[in-house]
């Protein structure tokens, strides 16, 4: 949610003409988790005549309600919710902190879940089995208000600004918020993904089991793409000055204090005499990598019309890399990079018409699902 919300922020922060903006990620973290709970929970009832140790089962009860997301869960959630800016609903300490609430809020899916399923196999009708869901749902929203506080129905909206003029919208929504101040059209960006696997076909769209966050909201979808147009659109999109949100495999060949990612930043064949000669596909197939933080591109360092290195806003803090600023090399991009959330205008004709196609559905726990992770 930060990097969605930080992509959005820039195109706010020039239409109010003040030098500082931010959106509240707590309110869109709030409803995050409530909706990703009532989502799991009617995977539940969905799946209820499997039995526990079912892959399926085992991957919606692992880590149901935890931080990550994907660019159409970003999407669906402004769509039903709308946003308000971050004096509406500041940041608490869990969260910026949130493991002890997501444990919280975890056991309580978790039990919700068990109810459900004690339910089911006493041939419980599914009027009883969502009320069980409803109830869950009561005590989660209970938790989340004491941990993130409650989130305003309207926003008391005004503002001075740079030139000193003074401005006052009044009462608004959080949807009529987002409808006269949120600049970015978010709804018209589609998901490139690399996925480089032999059962992933570039130029085919795929979909994920069981991923998302709002019932009923559109289902989560990518579009395969080589590598190198992945780099090339996020470098037009930079040279336009637009931000690009993006997903990556942030922990691999990092230095967390310098703010550096390089492909060939630690040379672990040399120190241990060993082979660590895996491709990017062979990586994803057996484990060793996938989608795990999202995060935004706001430049690029160009040398005779190549990238050289990527700068990346990061969302840890600002005591990390350049004042949370981090330096991506072009070789890391290309081993470590998943994802990018573009406007459709930036893909050429035929890439558009691909969109059109039927998705492949991949397993719940594919990693082209893990950033949700």
């Amino acid at each position: 949610m930060f990097a969605g919300l930080n992509l959005c922020r820039v195109d706010t922060r020039n239409v109010l003409n003040v030098k500082e903006f931010e959106f509240s990620q707590n309110y869109l973290m709030f409803w995050d988790k409530l909706e990703r709970a009532n989502f799991i929970l009617e995977a539940i009832i969905e799946t209820a005549d499997r039995p526990s140790d079912d892959r399926t089962v085992d991957f919606l009860l692992r880590n149901p309600l935890s931080d990550g997301g994907q660019w159409d869960m970003f999407t669906a959630l402004v769509a039903k919710h709308g946003v308000v800016p971050k004096t509406s609903m500041p940041e608490t300490e869990s969260s910026a902190n949130s493991g002890r609430m997501n444990a919280s809020l975890n056991y309580q899916t978790r039990q919700g879940a068990k109810r459900i399923r004690d339910a089911y196999a006493k041939e419980s009708g599914l009027d009883e089995l969502r009320g069980i869901k409803d109830q869950t749902l009561k005590v989660i929203y209970d938790v989340l208000c004491i941990h993130l506080g409650t989130p305003p129905t309207e926003v008391d909206w005004q503002w001075k600004d740079k030139d000193d003029k003074f401005t006052r919208s009044g009462k608004l929504t959080p949807l009529q918020f987002a409808a006269d101040y949120l600049q970015t059209d978010i709804h018209d960006y589609v998901s490139l993904v690399h996925d480089p696997r032999e059962s992933s076909p570039e130029g085919a769209t795929f979909t994920v089991e069981y991923l998302g966050n709002v019932v009923d909201a559109p289902a989560i979808r990518y579009l395969n793409v080589d590598i190198q147009l992945m780099k090339d659109i996020t470098l037009k999109m930079l040279e336009d000055g637009k931000s690009v949100w993006m997903g990556c495999d942030t922990g691999k060949q990092m230095h967390r204090d310098l703010g550096l990612w390089d492909a060939d930043l630690f040379d672990y064949a040399s120190v241990y005499g060993a082979d660590f000669s895996m491709n990017k596909a062979e990586r994803l197939e057996y484990h060793q990598t996938a989608m795990t933080h999202a995060m935004m591109f706001t430049g690029v360092d160009v040398v005779d019309g190549v990238p050289r290195r990527w700068r990346v806003e990061n969302s840890w803090d600002d005591k990390v890399g350049n004042k949370g600023f981090f330096m991506m090399n072009d070789s890391w991009f290309a081993e470590y990079m998943f994802e990018i959330a573009v406007p459709k205008e930036y893909l050429p004709p035929e890439l558009q018409k691909a969109l059109e196609l039927e998705p492949i559905v991949l397993p719940a726990w594919d990693p082209m699902g893990s950033l949700a992770g």
